[in-house]
């Protein structure tokens, strides 16, 4: 038997040896091996217990220091806030845990109330200037002047590239780019023709499934209500009408560049990236496309202080073309593996081609 001395310690402390058949340290039974040194189960040194009755201490390597005991299992170390992403999990991040449902739902909340306040801010300034109710309405309904507006749904892109960086370990502005979906990453030219190819042919699908939700949505509440819609000059977008080609052009650029583009980027790269991991994929989808359609439905809600009736008449004949084409893009989403090109394409295309059939059908009269 080995007689080195060994320092006691406070937290020495003395262990019975005869006939184990447990560890002193897990509780665990030990295995009948004979000479057995070590539980099999945590590693404690059984026969260093038994010479010495007590735990075998864990010195620190720093010679300068005083030897110092640890506990016999390694403390975990203390998580701060989320995982981030290295550069090469950034198009690959399906089981990665993102943001959450309030993030998810909250943020795109917060984007649209900022848009209104700077929308309200600008025509505010605009009435202070002018001094003039009667100026302030033309300016509204001035084509142009609903194209420059049309830009502060920048914001849209702005916030959800700003928030993204914490889960970023390089929060560059590729790499924010890429984890919402705004990329050609690991695409080549064929690749991103198909993408392109796709997302036409699902803004012309678009049409057709808007136009049908719209129709049964009428011929139901003419049947069973005795309801006649009557339509307007807003069309299929609720957006006033281009009065001119020029104008049209103008508006049909900022519709592809700037809404279709940033809308997707806050509602299915940021919105439904985070509900599908915490809700899963079908219930991300849903959540997802119904908020997209409340948000767009702000105004209607103003009726209901008119009239009830109105409102929930105007409601079903809005909601339910949205929330029809706001499911074909989230799906489309979850199809293109989170990437947001064919996405893109297809809403901001679709617009266009709504307002183009809205100015053929209704401008032209």
């Amino acid at each position: 038997m080995n007689n080195k001395e060994v320092p006691k310690t406070d937290r020495d402390q003395d262990f019975p040896t005869s006939d184990w058949k447990f560890c002193p340290i897990c509780g665990n039974k030990l295995q009948n091996i004979q000479n057995l040194k070590f539980c099999t189960v945590c590693g404690t040194d059984i026969q260093y217990i038994k010479d010495y009755k007590k735990l075998k201490p864990r010195y620190t390597s720093n010679p300068y220091k005083s030897p110092t005991q640890y506990s016999l299992y390694d403390t975990p170390p203390i998580y701060y806030g989320p995982e981030l992403l290295s550069d090469e999990n950034l198009i690959d991040n399906k089981d990665h845990k993102l943001w959450g449902t309030t993030a998810s739902i909250g943020l795109p909340v917060i984007a649209l109330l900022i848009m209104n306040g700077l929308v309200g801010g600008f025509l505010s300034l605009i009435m202070f200037l002018s001094n003039d109710l009667t100026l302030l309405l033309d300016f509204v309904s001035n084509s142009y002047l609903i194209s420059i507006i049309s830009l502060f749904e920048l914001v849209f892109f702005i916030i959800p590239i700003f928030y993204v960086r914490k889960y970023l370990k390089n929060p560059s502005l590729k790499n924010r780019l890429i984890l919402l979906g705004f990329t050609t990453k690991n695409y080549d030219r064929k690749r991103i023709y198909k993408e392109i190819l796709i997302g036409l042919g699902f803004a012309l699908i678009g049409v057709f499934v808007v136009t049908f939700t719209s129709v049964v949505i009428e011929l139901i509440l003419e049947f069973f209500l005795g309801i006649n819609v009557i339509h307007d000059t807003t069309g299929l977008t609720g957006e006033i009408l281009p009065p001119d080609i020029p104008s049209l052009i103008v508006f049909s650029v900022v519709v592809i560049l700037v809404i279709g583009t940033s809308e997707e980027i806050l509602f299915r790269g940021f919105m439904q990236k985070g509900l599908v991991r915490s809700l899963g994929k079908r219930w991300g989808l849903i959540t997802s496309a119904i908020i997209f359609s409340l948000i767009h439905l702000v105004g209607i809600f103003l009726l209901a202080l008119e009239s009830p009736y109105l409102f929930i008449i105007s409601f079903f004949l809005s909601f339910t073309p949205y929330f029809a084409i706001s499911l074909m893009l989230g799906w489309l989403y979850n199809w293109r593996n989170e990437n947001l090109i064919a996405v893109m394409i297809t809403h901001g295309v679709y617009d266009v081609l709504a307002i183009v059939m809205t100015y053929l059908l209704y401008g032209m009269v």
